[in-house]
């Protein structure tokens, strides 16, 4: 009898039961705004903010609207603006490139390897053509942090982390986002944590820390955050910090504070989920599985394997038949984008060159979330179903 796995791709946990009633408080309240407090009441996103800065071990954390909003505040309180050139990857998701177009400055594309994290190489080879790294940890992949910041540090590159997907990874034991000078992660309804939309920026420095809790939209509020730099740094930037408003709001920050205080329990979970897949994907004919390195505490909140050298027709063909088993794979290396699949050609605002090597592992990549609502059984059945569809494509072309 031929499986069909019968789960749904997109189903997240529910809120937990305390968030669900901490934000009905706030719904109560009628005070949404993270500025509209009483007395001297922290309120919800102050106290999320000295948890999350608490649970990275970064001196300042800072609530916003959304991940992009916080990789483009990022750059902005770097000085980063029209015309700069800025490092990122090849592999990653549009938002990435879209924060640094949203500056004005100009993505400078770096490749990719097959253990899909950034080519060191190249990355060493391009430190000369600009002064910042926007550094995505694209799918939860961490690359050699310690060669990494090497290169930069050499090369005077200031790093950003795109923690979108490392919300609770590691490298090392140091926390991602917390190698370069400020972290920026992602509480979108598919990432670690779940607000809808939301996200935090972290770092150490004051000034950078300083600009953007202004760029922000703190107004002249800014004392009232979680974690505030000196007044003198306000005194420095405020007059000339423009106000891009992203700011976080209690109803969101209500529903993630108890999710940061499980997120460790969450970690655990997706990845007894992830080793399921890979150890039953793993020999597949014509599949290759991204090797980690020894020093990675990932979280294995999706899972992606590679077909290389696979032509597109097969490759279509594998998802064409996962998909009529119920099994939803992505594949990053179409032409033309889907859903929320692109290659860095596809980013017309951002100019490129190609890159043969990357090309060709780019071409490969097929990507699969797996969600917590998934069993371990369900996890098993779903490698079962990818491993005979992968083998009788490449079966039939041999």
């Amino acid at each position: 009898m031929t499986e069909v796995f019968k789960g749904n791709f997109t189903q997240q946990e529910p809120i937990p039961d305390e968030g669900i009633e901490a934000a009905m408080s706030v719904l109560r309240s009628g005070r949404l705004h993270r500025y509209n407090l009483v007395g001297e009441e922290p309120g919800e996103v102050a106290l999320l903010e000295r948890e999350f800065a608490e649970y990275t071990g970064a001196r300042y954390a800072l609530a916003v609207a959304s991940g992009g909003y916080a990789m483009a505040t990022a750059l902005r309180a770097l000085g980063v603006g029209p015309g700069d050139r800025v490092l990122t990857n090849a592999f990653t998701l549009a938002p990435v490139p879209g924060s640094i177009a949203s500056v004005g400055a100009v993505p400078v594309f770096v490749g990719v390897t097959e253990a899909l994290t950034i080519d060191l190489d190249d990355l060493a080879a391009k430190t000369q053509e600009a002064d910042v790294l926007m550094l995505s940890h694209m799918r939860g992949h961490l690359a050699d942090m310690n060669r990494l910041m090497e290169i930069c540090d050499a090369g005077g590159v200031t790093v950003v982390e795109d923690c979108a997907h490392t919300m609770g990874a590691a490298w090392r034991g140091v926390p991602s986002g917390r190698w370069g000078r400020v972290g920026c992660y992602s509480t979108q309804t598919y990432k670690h944590m779940n607000s809808g939309e939301g996200g935090f920026l972290v770092t150490d420095d004051d000034e950078v820390m300083a600009r953007a809790i202004m760029l922000s939209g703190s107004y002249m509020l800014y004392g009232r955050h979680g974690t505030v730099p000196p007044d003198e740094v306000f005194e420095r930037v405020k007059y000339d910090t423009p106000n891009v408003s992203g700011r976080m709001d209690h109803l969101r920050a209500a529903l993630l504070r108890p999710q940061l205080r499980a997120l460790e329990g969450q970690v655990e979970k997706w990845n007894a989920r992830y080793r399921v897949v890979e150890e039953g994907l793993r020999g597949t004919p014509g599949l290759t599985l991204p090797e980690r390195g020894e020093q990675e505490s990932y979280v294995g909140s999706s899972i992606q394997f590679l077909l290389l050298d696979w032509d597109g027709a097969r490759i279509g063909e594998v998802l064409k038949r996962c998909v009529a088993r119920g099994v939803e794979l992505k594949w990053f290396g179409a032409a033309e984008p889907a859903g929320f699949t692109s290659r860095y050609d596809s980013w017309r605002y951002a100019p490129s060159a190609p890159m043969p090597a990357s090309d060709r592992i780019l071409r490969g990549i097929v990507d699969m979330r797996l969600p917590l609502t998934f069993s371990l059984e369900d996890c098993a059945q779903i490698a079962r179903i990818i491993r005979a569809e992968v083998g009788a494509v490449y079966q039939a072309a041999s």
